[in-house]
C-alpha cells in the first residue's frame, strides 16, 4: 500500500473506489501530475470515474494538506503526494519533466535579515531549473 494510501487511511478518510483509485495514481516518488494526468489515469483503472470527480478529490487531498499544488510552469497546477517531507523541484525547462530534490542547508536562515523586509518568513519554495539528460 503507498504512503498516501497509509496516511488518508490513518485519518479515516472515506475511501470509495473513486477516491482510491485517485490516491492509487498519485502513489510513487517524484510523481508530479495534472488534474487531467489524473483523470487519464484514473480512467484507466476506473473506466466511469468522472474528471469532476477528480478534481473533487484532489481538492480534498489538498485541503487535508496529504497533497500539495505545485506550479512550475505559471500554467497547470501539479499535484505532489510528498507532502510531509520538506523539499523543493528541480524542473526540466524543456520537457517539463519535474523531480524532487532535498538541497542541504537551512534555506530560511539562507536569506539575509536585511533582504527579508521585515517579514517573517514562514516558508520558502525554490524551483531549480535546468535541462534533464534527455533533453540535454
Amino acid at each position: 500500500m503507498s504512503d498516501l494510501l497509509e496516511r488518508l487511511r490513518g485519518r479515516g478518510w472515506r475511501m470509495t473506489s473513486q477516491r482510491r483509485v485517485v490516491a492509487e495514481v498519485l502513489a510513487g516518488d517524484h510523481v508530479h501530475l495534472t488534474a487531467d494526468e489524473v483523470h487519464a489515469l484514473a480512467v484507466q483503472r476506473l473506466p466511469e470515474i468522472s474528471r469532476a470527480t477528480v478534481y473533487n478529490a484532489l481538492g480534498e487531498l489538498v485541503l487535508l494538506g496529504e497533497v500539495i499544488e505545485v506550479s512550475t510552469d505559471g500554467r497547470a497546477k501539479r499535484y505532489d503526494p510528498n507532502a510531509h517531507h520538506p523539499h523543493q523541484h528541480l524542473v526540466c525547462s524543456q520537457c517539463g519533466t519535474v523531480r524532487d530534490v532535498h538541497p542541504t542547508g537551512n534555506l530560511l536562515a539562507d536569506l539575509p535579515a536585511e533582504e527579508r523586509f521585515g517579514f517573517t518568513v514562514s516558508q520558502v519554495e525554490i524551483t531549480y531549473r535546468g535541462l534533464c539528460p534527455t533533453c540535454a
